[in-house]
């Protein structure tokens, strides 16, 4: 354990961005699986509302630096594919 205030606050900061961090990545997450849910579902419209809303979470948390930008555009792009696959 820190003895020094400062190592000591560093501490409770880091405890506390990365329960930040945490909650975020699991709200993309379920967005995903509601993406997912809807194309297995066959509901293009939904998926299509879903996918906005997922697209949004995702590039909010890639703005934030939880997820590298590289692997936001991946996400969204595999999503997107996958609905307009859909019949």
């Amino acid at each position: 354990m820190a003895n020094i205030k400062s190592a000591k606050k560093r501490i409770l900061v880091n405890q506390t961005k990365a329960l930040r961090n945490k909650m975020t990545k699991s709200a993309v997450k379920t967005a995903i699986k509601k993406v997912d849910a809807a194309i297995a579902a066959n509901d293009k419209e939904l998926a299509k509302a879903e996918l906005l809303k997922a697209t949004s979470a995702i590039d909010k948390a890639a703005s934030k630096g939880i997820y590298h930008k590289n692997t936001a555009s991946r996400k969204i792009s595999r999503m997107n594919l996958a609905v307009n696959k859909m019949a």
